[in-house]
C-alpha cells in the first residue's frame, strides 16, 4: 500500500492530515463561539489559550498537508465529470488551503495586535507577528470572525457536493477520501458477465 495519493484516490496521509484538520476546525469553532459567551474566569482563560494553541497546530498541519499535497499529487477527476464541476471543484480546494491558513494567521494577528501573550500548549512562547495597535485590533478581530464564517461556508459548499456525489452521481468523490472500503459506490458493484443480465 503506497502512502502517496494515486490518481484514483487520496492515500493514507491525505486522508488523515483531512480529516484531522477538520475535527480541529470544528472543536475550534465550537470553542471560539463558546468562549465569547463566557463570563470571565479561569475557564475562560483556559479555554482561550488551548483555542490559540490549536490555532497554531491547524497553522503547522496547513503547511503540513499544503507540502504533502506538492509532492503527492492529487487524483485525477472522476471519468465523466463536467469540466465546469472539476473547475468548481478545484477552486473550493484552493479556497479552502487558503482560509485553513488565513483564519489561524488572522488569530495570531489579533493576538499581536491586542498585546496578548502566545504559547504553544505552554511549553514555549510565540512571537507576535507584530507590535501591539489599539487601531487594528478590531479590524483584526473582525477580518479572524469574517474569515473564520467563509471558512464555515465553503466548507459546507465542499462537503455538501462530496455528499451529493455520493447520494446522486453514485461516484467515488467521497469514498475515496475514507479508507478502502468504509462507502460502497456503483463502481464496486459486482459486474455480472452476461450484458444482458
Amino acid at each position: 500500500m503506497t502512502l502517496k495519493n494515486t490518481p484514483q484516490r487520496w492515500g493514507p496521509v491525505s486522508q488523515a492530515l483531512h480529516w484531522l484538520v477538520v475535527v480541529l476546525i470544528l472543536f475550534q469553532g465550537g470553542s471560539g463561539l463558546r468562549m465569547i459567551a463566557m463570563p470571565n474566569s479561569i475557564a475562560k482563560i483556559e479555554l482561550y489559550a488551548l483555542h490559540k494553541s490549536l490555532g497554531l497546530t491547524v497553522l503547522a498541519l496547513a503547511l503540513i498537508r499544503l507540502g504533502w499535497r506538492l509532492a503527492a499529487g492529487a487524483p485525477r477527476p472522476i471519468p465523466g465529470t463536467p469540466g465546469w464541476q472539476h473547475a468548481a471543484a478545484a477552486c473550493a480546494h484552493w479556497l479552502l488551503y487558503g482560509l485553513i491558513f488565513l483564519v489561524p494567521l488572522s488569530g495570531w494577528l489579533f493576538n499581536s495586535v491586542a498585546g496578548f501573550p502566545l504559547q504553544w500548549f505552554g511549553l514555549f512562547n510565540v512571537p507576535p507577528l507584530t507590535s501591539p495597535d489599539t487601531t487594528l485590533r478590531d479590524l483584526a478581530r473582525n477580518a479572524h470572525e469574517w474569515l473564520f464564517w467563509l471558512l464555515v461556508l465553503t466548507a459546507l459548499l465542499h462537503a455538501g457536493a462530496a455528499i451529493w456525489h455520493h447520494l446522486f452521481q453514485r461516484d467515488a468523490t467521497l469514498a475515496r477520501m475514507l479508507p478502502r472500503g468504509w462507502l460502497r459506490t456503483a463502481s464496486d458493484a459486482p459486474r455480472s458477465e452476461d450484458p444482458h443480465a
